[in-house]
């Protein structure tokens, strides 16, 4: 003790007797400016976040915008009368937020909605989802999936399982949240959600597409992983969508006497919406007949017998075997039959060529060569240069 003593008072002594110069004043300032440096850089920010990421909570998106103004005095002693504005998201004008809103894709529109109650209200209307919905499922979606998510919406409420349907929902729009960091806090965002979110609206119809709950009427080419009996044929199908593969599930009718068939991994370009609003159990009034010439392109109904329903298949119309086949010389329009080809198939099969009348054509057929039903003539170029695109590399038996 007595020498920590001595040797303090040693270095007292020795200390006063340096001859040191006062410090300049700018020494001083950059002093102040240190500490204004570390007065102002907060680190307690960053440590939540990083205690946030690595605890697994969500990260949650604040509804105002913080902007601090300085100010401009060269006196750096002032720095404590800084001011500090918030400026509200909400309070930027309308055309320049909805440009915000369109531009966002619906994982961000689905984390907007979790910020507060004016932005959610904005989030998920029909307005916005409606184009997510076009881009999307548009190809997919006809007028007859719409009826069943109708009848799906009337039946939930009438069962009275609505609220349970929005529970199922609320689980789909955690699917969709950006990063999987944020799942455990949705339960929260959730419960403020659930209340305000209609069942008929757009976002809830899109939602349980993409979760893959609600199964929706379409149609599949080349069925069955393109078995050799369904080429270039297109058949109606009951689908579901899987978002981990992007692909979907189509379940078949069944056939007669086999059991409904379930394919997985179906393509999004394999899939069309039906063309036209007709139960694959009827007969398509065709309306076309009277204008079919050769070179024309089609679909027809057909079906294995009377307990099958029709599937759409692609063929070409062709010259009569009383005609030439010279462009000149041709009467096939003038005859009561049309010739019908299928060439996938090669020249004398059974399936290569059948023929339908023109006036008061019904189902044709037997039970050895399958029933022929109603014609659709195909006009666009996109129709027939999808079924070019499906063409079997090798001619069919």
């Amino acid at each position: 003790m007595l020498f920590f003593l001595i040797t303090c008072v040693s270095f007292i002594f020795f200390y006063n007797s340096l001859p040191l110069k006062p410090l300049p004043h700018w020494a001083c300032e950059i002093r102040l400016v240190s500490l204004w440096f570390w007065k102002d850089l907060s680190f307690l920010p960053l440590a939540n976040f990083l205690k946030t990421i690595l605890s697994g909570h969500s990260i949650q998106v604040p509804p105002k915008m913080s902007m601090k103004k300085r100010s401009t005095s060269s006196k750096v002693d002032n720095f404590d009368e800084a001011t500090t504005e918030e400026i509200c998201l909400l309070d930027l004008p309308e055309l320049v937020l909805d440009s915000i809103l369109e531009r966002l894709p619906p994982d961000g529109l689905c984390s907007m909605a979790g910020v507060c109650r004016g932005l959610r209200d904005r989030c998920t209307s029909d307005r916005l989802w409606e184009r997510h919905m076009k881009r999307k499922w548009d190809q997919v979606i006809g007028p007859a999936a719409h009826r069943e998510w109708q009848w799906h919406m009337v039946s939930r409420k009438e069962s009275g399982f609505e609220r349970s349907q929005r529970r199922g929902l609320m689980r789909s729009l955690s699917r969709l949240w950006p990063f999987s960091l944020m799942r455990s806090n949705f339960d929260t965002t959730a419960k403020e959600m659930k209340s305000s979110l209609p069942i008929d609206s757009i976002m809830t119809w899109y939602l349980a597409l993409e979760s893959g709950k609600f199964w929706f009427p379409a149609q599949v080419y080349n069925r069955e992983n393109g078995h050799v009996g369904f080429m270039l044929s297109c058949y109606d199908a009951e689908l579901c969508y899987d978002s981990r593969t992007d692909t979907f599930q189509a379940r078949y009718p069944p056939h007669g006497r086999r059991a409904a068939a379930v394919e997985n991994g179906v393509t999004w370009d394999r899939l069309r919406a039906p063309p036209i609003d007709t139960s694959p159990h009827d007969l398509h009034i065709s309306d076309c007949l009277n204008e079919l010439r050769p070179g024309d392109h089609i679909e027809i109904q057909w079906r294995r017998n009377k307990e099958f329903p029709y599937g759409w298949w692609y063929g070409v119309v062709g010259h009569l075997e009383s005609c030439d086949g010279s462009d000149n010389y041709c009467r096939c329009l003038e005859s009561d039959a049309v010739a019908l080809e299928f060439n996938q198939y090669t020249p004398g099969s059974r399936w290569r060529q059948t023929s339908v009348h023109r006036k008061d054509h019904r189902e044709e057929g037997n039970e050895a060569d399958g029933f022929y039903g109603g014609i659709r003539k195909l006009h666009a170029n996109d129709e027939i240069s999808m079924w070019m695109r499906l063409w079997p590399a090798e001619i069919l038996e």
